[in-house]
């Protein structure tokens, strides 16, 4: 019995199936993982509720309103702003006092030492209150669904400002930009900060330890020839910048990427280009373009789509590109060469689309109307996974 000859359609299927081998062989093992941008940002959403940041004793920063109250001293119990420099001012104390970075209770026994330590209140009992918070924006920019100034009254994580501005674009690269400027640590000890000796006045105790004669002793320490002078505030450091690689984030979990931010911190997702594949394709869409290191060819375009199916006029395929003007440009491909080794591979660029027509199609060439169409009517944008 004579074996069975071949037909075309089944030449194409091998073909097909050999392309998707070829190409993601020589890839990681998870290259092929491909998801869309909605089930990214619901990965991200979940990432988010599970790694979301207990809440704990709220930390001061810059301007805040704080409450403090000493008993028994009206004199110095006060409404003050915490300064952009991060410090107070009380009366009776010629240098400022650093409150940012400070819980409530953490603020309250540094003023009482501090108090008790130069002399104008014995045994000073002191209660921190913050009555407005202000101070903790967080900016989101670049490709994400919402760009907005998050207020943080508590420390987040970069997975939960993510999920709190929608996610991110169809169009997002595989990096999250942070940059930061100055750096307050904060403090994590329930015990109150040390005294430098730049908190301590010159001010004698007075023998019967009251308040109001501690107050009254202490009062040249305003005069300009006794009180020290304030050194000049150093000006900020400059910005720097943390890069956290959002597939390493998302695909393999690494909770190390998912930094804590910090009040002032602008968070930038860049945009990266995405490639269209469109016709007789197995699974037509858009795949994300991550970097100029893995920019995509025809070959790799065709694999992330399934390969071609048993219609596809490989050698009337064409790239619809756009200039630096705005002007569209078409670019015949015969993949049948390609397929074949017979020519080189066309690497494609951000924003192209690569069209395969099928048989019985006019003509291989679209009009610009066409391409919008056809990327404009709900196609799904892929995202590679590692």
């Amino acid at each position: 019995m004579q074996p069975a000859r071949l037909g075309a359609r089944t030449v194409c299927f091998v073909a097909t199936a050999l392309l998707g081998i070829l190409v993601l062989a020589p890839t990681s093992r998870a290259q092929a993982v491909l998801e869309t941008t909605q089930q990214t940002n619901e990965r991200i959403k979940a990432l988010s509720a599970s790694s979301r940041t207990p809440s704990g004793d709220y930390v001061i920063g810059r301007g805040d309103l704080l409450v403090v109250e000493v008993f028994d001293v009206p004199e110095l119990s006060r409404e003050v702003r915490v300064s952009q420099t991060g410090s107070i001012s009380l009366p009776l104390l010629p240098l400022r006092l650093q409150m940012t970075g400070l819980t409530e209770i953490q603020a309250q026994q540094k003023i009482a030492e501090i108090l008790e330590a130069n002399g104008l209140v014995s045994h000073p009992q002191v209660n921190v209150s913050v009555k407005e918070k202000k101070g903790r924006p967080i900016t989101i920019l670049g490709a994400v669904s919402h760009p907005m100034v998050y207020e943080a009254d508590r420390p987040v994580t970069l997975l939960e400002v993510l999920a709190e501005a929608g996610g991110i674009s169809s169009d997002a690269g595989d990096s999250v930009i942070i940059t930061r400027g100055e750096q307050t640590p904060l403090a994590s000890s329930t015990e109150a900060p040390e005294i430098s000796p730049q908190d301590v006045v010159n001010s004698p105790v007075p023998a019967n330890g009251s308040a109001s004669a501690a107050a009254t002793e202490a009062t040249p320490a305003k005069t300009p020839e006794s009180a020290p002078m304030v050194p000049a505030a150093e000006p900020p450091p400059l910005a720097n910048t943390i890069t956290v690689n959002l597939n390493e984030l998302l695909e393999i979990g690494d909770t190390r990427n998912n930094i804590t931010l910090q009040g002032g911190d602008i968070v930038t997702v860049p945009h990266a280009g995405i490639v269209y594949v469109l016709g007789a394709v197995q699974h037509p869409g858009g795949f994300v373009v991550l970097s100029d290191r893995e920019q995509l060819s025809t070959l790799k375009a065709l694999a992330l789509a399934g390969g071609l199916n048993a219609t596809a006029r490989k050698h009337q395929a064409v790239i619809i590109r756009k200039d630096s003007t705005g002007q569209q440009h078409q670019v015949m491909v015969d993949l049948g060469k390609v397929l074949n080794q017979e020519t080189e591979d066309v690497r494609l660029q951000a924003s192209d689309v690569l069209y395969v027509p099928q048989s019985g199609s006019r003509t291989a060439l679209l009009r610009a109307a066409e391409v919008g169409l056809g990327i404009g009517t709900a196609v799904a944008i892929f995202r590679i996974g590692r």
